[in-house]
């Protein structure tokens, strides 16, 4: 049978630690700080409890008396469901009981994230060139969404979590949990776990006790074949441009559509665009933007006359990303992007994405329109340029962007297209070579 005691360790004339104490048979004894403390004179040796001669003492009193009917509740509820009761467990017990919530632990890995969270905008982040101060928000959204996730996994298993805990055992528990319970794709969860590893090698950097398995924990992903990407062809692009669309809120979905597939950017960065990007210089028209995800500063030279019009005469109004991705959907659908595609799509049912057939239209969102740029003016365009505009880094993932595999050909292909380009105008020169004799 459990039993919960409290006593004292010391009997020093001065407060110290009233200490709690559970065992749950067999010799399993846990011994825990209550967070309370009291001088040895006012506790009662016969009770085991603070003597109830002052109100300080009697407020002690009670706040044991709840601690020991909060163990004993969740004991037995936790019990019956296999939990382990251990330290850990009886830590959460104590800290639930009163609402404490630690902030100062940085050996729990939660504090320690929220710790990046809070001090998101003035980290040191390593650049091409030395370093610049601030994670991307996109980074920061991420550990955001980590640390609630690991908040939800501890809750579940009663269990906070530690950076001496990180190891093969709970790493795998925590994974299995992601993928058949939560459902999430292979990707999503991956992007946890990267981003717990990531946390434990800085920790461990800045002196904190991680366990050693941290740095040999594995990063699955899906592989190329399992990523279906949705673009928009210069055929498709040209049907949305002259279907005939009637709601004023889908013909101005449709210019951002048009837009963004012509200035390769991503959807948050588009809708931020105003007039005051554009610029001119030497007749031509060109758009400045600050990339939001990547910090990169982007400069698109855009010369589609129909586009160049919108941009000047009929500039579209600002929609939230949510809006322009159900409007977007609505005006393919107009304009006939109906041929059935591989994808996913969100199932409200089961609360994940399902892959599926479906008509196209429906698998278009605002992902569609970079994706599209990329895709339509590869091998026209070389690819370094692309990148610039795109604002990918390596050639390596814009490649699996646009889901291109590499051509050994497209260098030297290029080389002799500008190489003809550059001698086009030259005549060629006839030269005669003496042989060396007097005949």
């Amino acid at each position: 049978m459990a039993t919960v005691n409290f006593r004292l360790r010391s009997k020093a004339n001065k407060n110290v630690s009233i200490k709690v104490y559970l065992s749950t048979g067999r010799g399993n004894v846990i011994e825990l700080n209550t967070g309370f403390s009291i001088n040895p004179k006012d506790w009662s040796k016969d009770t085991d409890r603070p003597k109830q001669n002052n109100t300080e003492n009697k407020i002690i009193f009670n706040n044991l008396k709840k601690l020991e009917s909060f163990i004993f509740e969740n004991l037995n509820s936790d019990l019956g469901k296999g939990i382990v009761i251990d330290s850990f467990w009886l830590e959460s017990k104590i800290n639930d009981c009163f609402n404490r919530i630690e902030k100062t632990d940085e050996g729990l890995i939660v504090n320690y994230i929220q710790n990046i969270i809070d001090t998101a905008d003035t980290r040191k982040v390593k650049v091409k060139g030395g370093y610049k101060h601030g994670i991307s928000l996109s980074r920061k959204n991420s550990f955001t969404s980590t640390k609630n996730i690991l908040l939800e996994f501890q809750n579940k298993n009663k269990k906070q979590i530690h950076f001496t805990d990180i190891n093969l055992a709970l790493m795998e528990k925590l994974e299995q949990w992601l993928l058949k319970t939560k459902k999430y794709a292979i990707n999503t969860a991956s992007k946890h776990i990267a981003n717990i590893k990531t946390v434990c090698i800085e920790a461990e950097k800045k002196g904190i006790q991680v366990n050693s398995y941290a740095k040999q924990i594995t990063i699955v992903s899906e592989s190329d074949d399992d990523r279906y990407i949705q673009t928009l062809s210069f055929a498709e692009l040209e049907q949305i441009r002259t279907a005939d669309i009637k709601s004023e809120a889908h013909q101005n979905a449709r210019k951002w559509l048009l837009i963004g597939c012509e200035i390769g950017q991503r959807g948050g960065d588009l809708i931020e665009i105003t007039k005051d990007n554009i610029r001119y210089k030497g007749g031509n028209m060109y758009l400045d933007l600050i990339q939001q995800k990547t910090k990169k500063a982007v400069t698109v030279g855009i010369s589609d006359p129909f586009i160049i019009d919108m941009i000047e005469n009929s500039f579209p109004y600002k929609i939230s990303t949510q809006k322009l991705n159900t409007y977007i959907k609505k005006v393919c659908e107009t304009a006939g992007i109906n041929v059935l595609t591989e994808g996913k799509i969100f199932d409200s049912g089961t609360g994940r994405k399902k892959f599926d057939l479906y008509e196209k239209h429906k698998l278009i969102t605002t992902h569609s329109f970079r994706r599209s740029f990329c895709s339509n003016y590869y091998k026209k365009i070389p690819t370094p340029v692309l990148m610039g505009i795109s604002g990918h880094s390596k050639e390596s993932i814009f490649r699996v962007y646009i889901n291109a595999p590499e051509d050994t050909d497209e260098n030297a292909d290029l080389f002799m297209k500008f190489y003809n380009e550059i001698h086009k105008d030259k005549k060629p020169e006839m030269k005669v070579i003496k042989n060396g004799t007097n005949e």
